[in-house]
């Protein structure tokens, strides 16, 4: 028996070593329901560019700075919503699309431009909202059906309709966040093989680095309305 199992040990790497390591940063979006918060979408970015470069692992949203009775009145100061991974566990990833590097280029654009002192940081209930933010994230990496009037302020609705107007374009997920974050494999930087042993499992979640968007903010627990 233990030869069997060497055997498929010597196979699986042999395997690992013939064929080209895969890689690509992949966007999954979330919604997050009522609970100790307010309803909310965002994203997650986790991969290695095609062309090499550094990993990614990471997550943007976008809200307001603060809750007052501006938020019914008019525009109000907004920032990038760096989720910690307790929020992320209670979550719900609705699906995901593996990106091209121009994509991915284009989506840290983004949140950049969403970052706080911006000209597009500006929260709006009625219009400009972390459901905005990630149907901008969406035109991005080529999905249709992203005008829903009606479910600009319903994260969870919003992502279902798009999905269901995406089907063969994204892959579902449709799991609880700490369900999805358990069976993801670790990230493989570009020209290495995957080791089967156990020191080479990452983590599911690691917070953002600074250098991933020189304008991010610190990061926050969430307290406004998204």
């Amino acid at each position: 028996m233990k030869a069997l199992f060497r055997l498929i040990a010597l196979l699986s790497l042999w395997l690992g070593a013939a064929l080209p390591a895969q890689a690509a940063v992949t966007i999954t979006f979330w919604s997050h329901e009522l609970g100790n918060s307010f309803p909310h979408a965002f994203f997650t970015l986790r991969g290695v560019p095609d062309a090499g470069g550094a990993s990614v692992d990471a997550n943007f949203g976008f809200t307001a700075k603060s809750v007052s009775p501006a938020l019914l009145m008019g525009p109000v100061s907004g920032m990038l919503d760096i989720a910690k991974p307790t929020y992320i566990n209670g979550s719900d990833a609705q699906f995901s699309v593996v990106m091209t590097d121009a994509q991915y280029t284009q989506v840290l654009k983004l949140v950049d431009a969403w970052s706080e002192g911006k000209p597009d940081s500006v929260y709006r209930l009625g219009d400009h909202n972390c459901v905005h933010f990630v149907k901008e994230a969406a035109r991005i990496v080529g999905l249709s059906g992203l005008d829903q009037p009606k479910l600009m302020k319903k994260p969870r609705s919003y992502l279902k309709a798009v999905g269901a107007a995406n089907v063969g374009r994204v892959t579902p997920v449709a799991m609880h966040g700490k369900e999805y974050l358990a069976s993801l494999s670790p990230i493989v930087p570009v020209g290495s093989v995957a080791s089967a042993s156990s020191a080479s499992v990452a983590t599911a979640y690691r917070p953002p680095t600074a250098t991933l968007t020189p304008s991010m903010p610190a990061p926050s627990t969430p307290a406004a309305p998204r």
